[in-house]
C-alpha cells in the first residue's frame, strides 16, 4: 500500500504539472527563466551567508552582477553574430550551387543506372524547394524579431518580468523548500527527500557543469575558428557551444558544418584539415580538462536521453518545454531508479 500512496503521489504531481505548463506555456517563460536563474545562483547567496551577509544584500549584489554580465555579452555577441547570420543567409544560394555541382556527376551516373530521365531536375527542385522555405523562414524569423511589435512587447515583458522573478525567489528559497517540505506525504516523508535530494543533484550537477562546458566549448570555437579564417566561425562556434548540452552533438554538428564551410571557402585540403583539427582538439581539451574540472564526480545525463528530452519538450511546450527538459528528464530518471530498486524489493520480483 505504501508503494501505490507513493506512485499515486508522483503520478499526480507529474499530471498536474503537465497540465499547468500545458495551459499556461504562452506566459511562463519568463517564469521559468527567473525560476531557473534563482536555482543556479542561490548556492552563491547561501555561501555569503555564512559571512553573514543579509539574503537580501546578498541576492542584490548577486542578480547585479549576473544581469551586467549577461548585458555585457548580449552587447559583444548579438551584433557580429547578427551580422554574420545575415552573410550566412545571402551566401547561402551560393553554397547550394557549389553542392550541387559537386553533386552533378553522382547524380547523373544514378540516373543511367537506374534509367530515370529528369532525376536530377527532381533533385534540385527539392532542394530549392525546401533550402529556399528554410531560407525564407529564417529571413522571416530574423526580421520578426527586430520590427514584429508583439515581439517586442514580449521581449519588454520578459526583460521585466525574468530579474523580478529571480529576485524574489532567490529571497524567498528558503521559505519555499520549507513549504514544499511541509505538504510531502508525512508517511513517506524521509524517502521523498531523499528523492528529492537525489533529484536536485543530478539536476545541478549536469545543469551547472555542463552549461559551463557549452560556454567554455562556444567561446573556444568561436575564437579558433574566426582566428583560422572560417566564414561564419563566430556563429558556427557558439551554435556548437550551444549545442554541446548533450555531450558530443555540438562539437559533431560543428565539425560537420565547417568542414562543409571550409571545403566550399577555399576547396583547400590542407585547410579543411585545419578546422577538422581545431575540433578534434576542442573534444580532446574537453574530455580531459573541461569536463573533469567542471563537473567533477557529477553524474550526468546519457546524451540520447537528453536529445530525446529537447526534442520532446521543444515540440510539446516550445522554448519553454527547451528550457524545462534537462530537469524533467533528470527527474523522470532518478524516479525511474527508484521505482526499479523498489520493484526489485518487492514479492513480484521474488516471484
Amino acid at each position: 500500500m505504501k508503494l501505490r500512496q507513493q506512485a499515486f503521489f508522483w503520478i499526480a504531481a507529474s499530471v498536474f504539472i503537465f497540465v499547468f505548463v500545458w495551459m499556461f506555456k504562452e506566459i511562463l517563460l519568463p517564469f521559468v527563466v527567473g525560476i531557473t536563474i534563482a536555482y543556479l545562483l542561490n548556492p552563491l547567496v547561501m555561501k555569503l551567508g555564512i559571512y553573514k551577509i543579509s539574503r537580501t544584500l546578498s541576492t542584490v549584489v548577486i542578480l547585479s552582477f549576473f544581469f551586467i554580465l549577461v548585458i555585457s555579452l548580449i552587447v559583444l555577441v548579438v551584433p557580429p553574430l547578427y551580422q554574420e547570420i545575415e552573410q550566412l543567409l545571402n551566401k547561402s544560394p551560393e553554397y547550394i550551387d557549389l553542392a550541387w555541382a559537386k553533386l552533378q556527376p553522382y547524380v547523373d551516373m544514378v540516373e543511367e543506372t537506374v534509367n530515370e530521365e529528369g532525376l536530377d531536375e527532381s533533385i534540385q527542385a527539392v532542394l530549392k524547394d525546401n533550402i529556399g522555405s528554410a531560407l525564407s523562414a529564417s529571413s522571416g524569423l530574423l526580421g520578426g524579431l527586430l520590427n514584429g511589435g508583439r515581439t517586442l512587447i514580449g521581449l519588454a515583458t520578459f526583460v521585466i518580468v525574468t530579474p523580478l522573478v529571480a529576485f524574489f525567489m532567490m529571497i524567498q528559497w528558503q521559505s519555499i523548500t520549507a513549504w514544499v517540505d511541509g505538504i510531502l506525504p508525512r508517511s513517506s516523508r524521509e524517502q521523498t527527500k531523499k528523492l528529492l535530494s537525489d533529484i536536485d543533484s543530478k539536476i545541478s550537477g549536469f545543469i551547472r557543469g555542463q552549461a559551463l562546458v557549452a560556454l567554455s566549448l562556444g567561446i573556444l570555437y568561436a575564437v579558433t575558428l574566426s582566428i583560422a579564417g572560417l566564414q561564419f566561425g563566430f556563429l558556427i562556434g557558439l551554435a556548437s557551444g550551444a549545442l554541446s548540452i548533450i555531450p558530443l552533438f555540438g562539437s559533431i554538428v560543428g565539425l560537420l558544418v565547417s568542414v562543409g564551410v571550409a571545403f566550399f571557402q577555399t576547396g583547400d585540403l590542407t585547410f579543411v584539415a585545419t578546422v577538422a583539427g581545431i575540433f578534434l582538439v576542442g573534444q580532446f581539451l574537453e574530455g580531459n580538462f573541461i569536463t573533469p574540472k567542471l563537473m567533477g564526480h557529477s553524474v550526468g545525463l546519457h546524451p540520447l536521453w537528453v536529445l530525446f528530452a529537447l526534442m520532446a519538450g521543444g515540440a510539446l511546450f516550445g522554448l519553454v518545454g527547451l528550457i524545462l527538459a534537462v530537469p524533467v528528464a533528470a527527474t523522470a530518471g532518478v524516479i525511474l531508479s527508484f521505482t526499479i530498486r523498489q520493484y526489485k524489493d518487492s514479492q513480484y520480483y521474488e516471484a
